[in-house]
């Protein structure tokens, strides 16, 4: 907030220049519409905003980690704790992330995931638990969730999810599993596909994260090639304690009524 007051007006019409530009966007068009029609439409509204100069390049540099990081907070809205763990990863659409990725469902993904049969189901020490890899164009956060359930032990709980990890590390995953996370992500983009909404925001998103709309029809494919030593040597690789960040969320106490 301190910068956000801190702007003048001056600094605001010079941002607004900068990236609201024409040759700093993508204009996505999905549906049924007459090609000629429409782009004719788009000139006659868009064609003469001017083209600014090329926004300067953002660092998306992440310097290393070498050491374990952890806190604890404490929130008035919180009603139960919460367990979150990350770790540095790398930027989307790379080899790197698609594995990262595919563990990540193996991991957390529905009822029938790792975590959630461990954690929820088995131990019953958790109410909820989420994770994976987010998609960013710089590096990413895999990250492990849990909402524990009152009175459990936080220190047993992250136990209970870093041997989940090593289990990746030592033993792998099965192609069972591979199977269903690349049916599961077959069927997530057939049902995406389905709404022109989502259809053009991920043509967008693409173009504008990637350069590559065309990621949209090549996508499946790049998950197809990942094979389970890939997943293994990724948990091996980005999953280490000197790498990741832990944080505990516990629920503020409420002051007494006052006497």
């Amino acid at each position: 907030m301190t910068d956000l007051n801190a702007a003048s007006l001056d600094d605001v019409a010079q941002f607004f220049k900068t990236y609201y530009a024409p040759n700093n966007a993508v204009l996505a068009l999905v549906g049924d519409f007459k090609s000629a029609e429409t782009l004719a439409k788009i000139k006659k509204y868009f064609e003469d905003i001017p083209q600014q100069p090329a926004p300067p390049s953002v660092d998306m540099a992440e310097p290393a980690q070498t050491t374990e990081r952890r806190t604890v907070v404490e929130d008035s809205f919180a009603r139960l704790p919460r367990l979150d763990i990350v770790y540095k990863t790398v930027p989307a659409n790379t080899p790197d992330f698609y594995a990262l990725d595919m563990l990540g469902d193996i991991l957390f993904g529905g009822p029938s995931s790792r975590m959630y049969q461990r954690l929820v189901k088995e131990k019953a020490v958790a109410l909820q638990v989420a994770g994976g890899v987010d998609l960013r164009r710089g590096p990413a956060l895999f990250q492990a969730f849990a909402m524990l359930k009152p009175g459990q032990d936080e220190s047993e709980v992250e136990k209970l999810i870093y041997e989940e990890f090593e289990r990746v590390k030592t033993d792998g995953v099965t192609p069972a599993e591979m199977q269903k996370v690349l049916i599961q992500d077959r069927l997530q983009q057939a049902d995406s596909m389905t709404s022109t909404m989502s259809r053009a925001r991920t043509l967008g998103l693409y173009a504008v994260y990637f350069h590559d709309p065309d990621l949209i029809n090549s996508i499946l494919a790049k998950y197809s090639e990942i094979t389970p030593a890939d997943i293994q040597r990724v948990a091996r690789q980005y999953l280490s304690a000197t790498e990741r960040t832990v944080v505990l969320t516990n629920p503020k106490a409420q002051a007494g009524p006052s006497r």
